[in-house]
């Protein structure tokens, strides 16, 4: 059942962001062409188009981040907190279920937009010179690879994959901390909306207050004071778990926050 409330919540919100994502793509395209002549014509006109054009991809930019972020948020307040909570939350799915098909698709979509405005954004820089120098940054590029001795390509790797589940995890707790604000504040009667950003900075508060807290405590009792000198590449590699499990331990309070609410405290009238 996960995986049709996920595929329905990418049904429901690609319709919004893959026009939006080729709108951004567009922009670039038209800013691109302001950069090869448009700017430096002798003709007016010409010269404010290419302005118009390169202002456009830069509303284009800002939108298509703007559009996410809400995405996420509407999506989870209109499906679970307003009036089709009566409905959502009677369908035999779990509010695990819902919660973490909301997770998965705005992380995701997150994801697609940092890369298409990354795509973006190399269109506008764009050179047809760069095609002539691809063949030799790729040879250059794969030469040094074959120069990398088995261990240094496993270590590389693993520290890719590490990153990448963090800066996945860093999404997923951007976003649940959103929703369990969401969730702690429509529990009340009245002014819902204004009761969540209320929670919402108190939980930024309680985190910026009590994350010092810890490092101090652990501090304190000689968490830190460890006699080890390990190969830095292992340090790194303790490091990158150690920020995956911080990570982890950070949205699971939220998570279980959110889900307690839902459960428990959740007012739809």
């Amino acid at each position: 059942m996960l995986r049709k409330l996920i595929k329905h919540e990418f049904i429901a919100t690609g319709r919004i962001m893959l026009p939006m994502y080729l709108i951004l793509l567009l922009s670039a395209v038209g800013a691109n062409i302001s950069a090869r002549g448009l700017l430096d014509n002798k003709s007016a006109v010409l010269e404010t188009l290419g302005v118009l054009l390169v202002t456009a991809f830069g509303f284009a930019t800002t939108g298509v981040f703007i559009l996410a972020f809400v995405l996420m948020i509407q999506r989870f307040y209109k499906n679970l907190l307003q009036d089709e909570g009566y409905l959502m939350l009677t369908l035999p799915v779990s509010v695990h279920q819902h919660i973490w098909a909301k997770l998965f698709v705005s992380a995701v979509w997150s994801i697609a937009t940092v890369l298409m405005v990354t795509l973006a954004s190399m269109v506008v820089a764009y050179d047809i010179g760069v095609l002539r120098e691809l063949p030799d940054l790729l040879r250059m590029f794969f030469h040094g690879l074959r120069l990398l001795t088995p261990s240094e390509a496993l270590n590389g790797t693993a520290v890719l994959i590490e990153m990448c589940v963090l800066c996945f995890l860093m999404l997923m707790d951007f976003c649940i901390q959103f929703y369990a604000s969401l969730a702690v504040g429509h529990s009340f009667s009245s002014h819902k909306m204004a009761a969540s950003v209320a929670c919402f900075f108190a939980f930024m508060f309680a985190v910026m207050f009590l994350i010092p807290m810890l490092f101090m405590g652990l501090d304190k009792i000689g968490f830190f004071n460890f006699q080890w000198n390990p190969d830095p590449v292992v340090a790194v590699h303790l490091g990158m778990l150690f920020t995956i499990a911080l990570a982890l331990a950070y949205g699971a309070v939220f998570y279980g926050i959110t889900t307690f609410f839902l459960k428990r405290r959740l007012n739809l009238e």
